[in-house]
C-alpha cells in the first residue's frame, strides 16, 4: 500500500513540476489554455468559447456522476462480503481471504473514488467560473490595456486550475485500476500499480499526443 501511495505522489510531482513543464502533455496543454483565452479576448463574438467551456463541463459532470456510481458499487461490495467469501472459497487458487482485510480494501477503493468526485466537482465549478470570466472580458478594442491583460490572466488561471483538478480526478480513476491488484495480494498491487504508472508516464511524455502539442 505504501508503494501504491508513493507511486501516486511521484507521478503527481513529476507531471505538475516545472522541471518537466516543457515535455509533459498536461503542462503543454495548460499553455494552450492560455493561448485560447488570449485568442478569445481578440474575438468580437465569444459564443464559440462558451460552447467549448460547456463541452468541458459536460465531460467533467460525466466523470463526477461516474464517481458517485463507483462509490455506490463499493458500498454494494461491502454488503456482499459473505457472498465474496463463498466465491473465494470455491476458487482453485491459493488466494488468502480475510473478511476484515477485504472490507479495509473496499473502504480504500471508496476513498479513491470519493477523492475523484471532489476533484471533478471542484473542476466543474471552476469551469463555470471560467465561463463567467470569459464573459467578463472587455471588448477587443481594449486589447493591450492593463485592464484586458488582468482579465485574460484571471480567466486563463482559472481555466488552468480547472484542468488541473480534472486531471487529478482522472488520475485517481486510472490509479484505481492499479489498486484492484491489492485484492489478489500485496505483490499483485505492486505489479499492477507499477504498470499503470508506466502507462501514465508514457502518455504524458512519450505519446504522439505529447509530441504533437510540445513547443
Amino acid at each position: 500500500m505504501l508503494w501504491f501511495l508513493a507511486i501516486w505522489l511521484f507521478f503527481t510531482l513529476v507531471v505538475e513540476s516545472e522541471r518537466f513543464a516543457q515535455v509533459s502533455l498536461s503542462a503543454n496543454m495548460n499553455r494552450q489554455r492560455e493561448v485560447w483565452i488570449r485568442t478569445a479576448a481578440a474575438r468580437d463574438l465569444r459564443m464559440i468559447d462558451t460552447q467549448i467551456i460547456a463541452g468541458l463541463q459536460n465531460g467533467t459532470a460525466f466523470f463526477a456522476s461516474t464517481s458517485l456510481l463507483a462509490i455506490g458499487g463499493c458500498f454494494a461490495l461491502l454488503n456482499a462480503t459473505d457472498r465474496v467469501t463463498e466465491i473465494f472459497a470455491d476458487l482453485p487458487l491459493p488466494l488468502p481471504f480475510d473478511r476484515a482485510t477485504w472490507e479495509v480494501k473496499i473502504i480504500g477503493l471508496t476513498l479513491i473514488y470519493a477523492y475523484a468526485f471532489f476533484k471533478f466537482g471542484w473542476a466543474y465549478r471552476l469551469f463555470n467560473y471560467c465561463s463567467i470570466l470569459i464573459g467578463a472580458l472587455p471588448h477587443r478594442d481594449r486589447l493591450g490595456t492593463e485592464e484586458m491583460e488582468a482579465a485574460i490572466h484571471r480567466a486563463a488561471r482559472i481555466n488552468v486550475l480547472a484542468g488541473q483538478h480534472f486531471n487529478r480526478g482522472l488520475r485517481a480513476f486510472f490509479l484505481s485500476i492499479g489498486y484492484l491488484g491489492w485484492f489478489l495480494g500485496g505483490w499483485a498491487l505492486i505489479v499492477s500499480s507499477t504498470l499503470v504508472l508506466l502507462v501514465l508516464l508514457r502518455r504524458q511524455f512519450l505519446s504522439k499526443a505529447s509530441r504533437t502539442v510540445r513547443f
